[in-house]
């Protein structure tokens, strides 16, 4: 989802402007950005909570050339997820695969093709990297 469909969803569903509802996404997002700022947590139950990590400076490597580079100290946002949305994810997990085996034609044919289109992605990476060692 992006920020303009979150936007749409909070208009459709408060009955809200657009505009409003885009002032409303804004003003949280400023709020939460402006509180990780200031290393505030910020804690959603049943969502998830937002803290800022700190990172020691390391000595990494280009890519490219592999000489090392400093990297120096940061602090990053760390978001880890609630319980309940955790489970609400997985259950929705448990309820796609028990619908694609329990339903008709349509739902078995949509998971044969999501299943297909993993299995086509990971034959051809699979011999994408056979191609590969035959190159070599």
């Amino acid at each position: 989802m992006t920020k303009s469909e979150l936007i749409e969803a909070i208009a459709a569903r408060g009955e809200l402007t657009k505009a409003r509802a885009e002032l409303v996404v804004n003003c949280v997002f400023d709020a939460m950005t402006e509180a990780l700022q200031h290393n505030e947590g910020i804690e959603i139950r049943g969502f998830g909570s937002f803290t800022v990590r700190p990172y020691k400076p390391y000595a990494g490597r280009n890519p490219r050339t592999g000489n090392p580079v400093p990297v120096s100290a940061k602090r990053l946002p760390f978001f880890k997820v609630g319980k309940e949305l955790k489970e609400l994810v997985d259950q929705s997990r448990d309820d796609d695969e028990a619908a694609a085996a329990g339903s008709g034609s349509s739902a078995a044919s949509g998971s044969s093709a999501a299943s297909g289109s993993s299995a086509a992605s990971g034959s051809s990476a699979a011999s994408g990297s056979s191609a590969a060692s035959d190159d070599d």
